[in-house]
């Protein structure tokens, strides 16, 4: 087929990927947005066989596709079907391993089924295979990490470990000088660790793109790459890390001062019951709930939008407060609640809820830690310091729903688990909504 034509039906798709980016924005058009990109998808895959000739290849060659594409999708629509909500952020990691190792896979194969390519080619492979190698590997460790098959969730950290990294990349650096000049040689952190991730597979994609002289290809693993490093700026900022940081390795340290846990906390933890939090509630004008990855893994986000229904009813107005990096993966709360049909408009980030604290009667945490530790604002010595914070202790009350002291990723105690406005209400997350929503409802 003509080339105009084919650049047109790739510049029809590039359209759609931006428009069906630019749909994932807003909970609203999160799903126009994904069925854009999917036909955009599916434009550029017809185009790409189209480009390639592949319909007058014979049938061996459908055949072959065929297998891909029914393996694939029996594999995909598996998982889309069964996995659970909480384990989203360990499929994203390994989705991202999969693009990052089909890239690097793809470009390799290109360059030594060449005879004689051009230095470009050299070069497009050489950062194909370095950017997906690192993508491929990192995610596996990450979605290992989250799953705890083999390494822990907490930070590995050991003595010359930024000087190893730097030698590392160094060396693979070196290597890929050798392959331009000479063919013939053949989790806190976590939300900013996976978009960075999802950025790299991106990257990688592109970089196979020119290997390959797809444009489509470019396109669209410029759009992930640049999308994924935007999300992985807002990460870092929210985790008042520095992209530096995340690269050399250097992520969540100094988790020694979970040592310190009895001295903060020091029987100064007053626990309460669901009967004694119905009392507050019936005495609020204003409730905050502050949902974190326990939410996410008692699956309580119905029963929180039931106990918020009920509150309403009642006259007390009900918002939820969203961290950026609440949960395991960027956004992981909002699509929580967004299941369970909260309105979006009740969905509040940070910087805007902030600021109304101070004027709220109940803050109700469900599973989170970190994110509202106010040693972040208050000690300068702590491992989070500095990193912006929902500032749940100013409110009247705060009740925090936890199964234990146990701290967070970070691995420090949280004192706001001991200040003098805090009851903790000690259970499963889904168990202690359903008690409040019995309690409520009796009182």
């Amino acid at each position: 087929m003509d080339n105009t034509v084919i650049n047109l039906i790739y510049l029809v798709a590039s359209v759609l990927f931006i428009l069906g980016i630019r749909g994932l924005t807003h909970p609203r058009t999160a799903v126009r947005g994904n069925l854009l990109g999917a036909t955009g998808m599916l434009l550029a895959v017809v185009a790409t066989l189209l480009d390639q000739q592949i319909f007058g290849a014979g049938t061996e060659a459908f055949l072959w596709i065929a297998a891909g594409v029914g393996l694939g999708a029996a594999i995909g629509a598996t998982l889309a079907l069964r996995i659970a909500m909480t384990a989203m952020p360990e499929m994203v990691a390994l989705l991202n391993a999969f693009g990052g190792g089909a890239s690097a896979l793809v470009a390799g194969a290109v360059l030594v089924s060449e005879p004689d390519p051009a230095v470009q080619t050299t070069v497009a492979t050489v950062a194909s295979g370095l950017i997906g190698s690192v993508t491929f590997w990192g995610s596996l460790v990450a979605f290992d990490k989250l799953r705890g098959l083999l390494l822990p969730d907490r930070p590995v950290v050991f003595p010359g470990q930024q000087m190893l990294n730097a030698v590392l990349g160094l060396v693979a650096l070196g290597c890929g000088a050798l392959v331009v000049a000479d063919v013939g040689i053949g989790g806190a952190d976590m939300p900013v660790a996976i978009a960075l991730l999802n950025s790299y597979s991106g990257l990688a994609a592109a970089s196979t793109g020119f290997v390959l002289s797809n444009n489509i290809l470019i396109i669209t693993g410029s759009l992930v790459g640049a999308s994924g490093l935007i999300l992985t700026r807002i990460m870092c900022k929210a985790m008042n890390r520095s992209l530096v940081n995340v690269l050399v390795g250097a992520i969540a340290e100094g988790g020694g001062a979970a040592a310190d846990a009895d001295s903060v906390y020091a029987g100064r933890v007053k626990s309460t019951s669901a009967e004694e939090v119905a009392m507050l509630f019936d005495g609020a004008r204003r409730v905050v709930v502050v949902p974190g990855y326990g939410l996410a893994v008692s699956q309580a986000q119905h029963q929180v939008r039931d106990l918020a229904n009920l509150l309403e009813e009642r006259g007390i107005e009900v918002e939820y407060a969203i961290h950026p990096v609440a949960g395991r993966m960027p956004g992981h709360m909002n699509v929580l609640l967004a299941e369970a049909d909260v309105d979006y408009d009740k969905l509040k980030e940070m910087d805007a809820i902030n600021p109304s604290f101070e004027q709220t009667d109940v803050s109700l945490v469900i599973g989170a830690n970190d994110i509202v530790n106010p040693d972040a604002r208050n000690d300068p010595s702590s491992p989070i310091a500095g990193m912006p914070i929902l500032n749940v202790d100013q409110s009247r009350t705060v009740v925090i729903i936890k199964r234990s002291l146990s701290p967070g990723f970070a691995g420090i105690p949280n004192p706001l688990f001991a200040a003098d406005n805090a009851l903790m209400f000690f259970g499963d997350g889904k168990k202690a909504v359903l008690d409040l929503i019995a309690a409520v409802k009796e009182a």
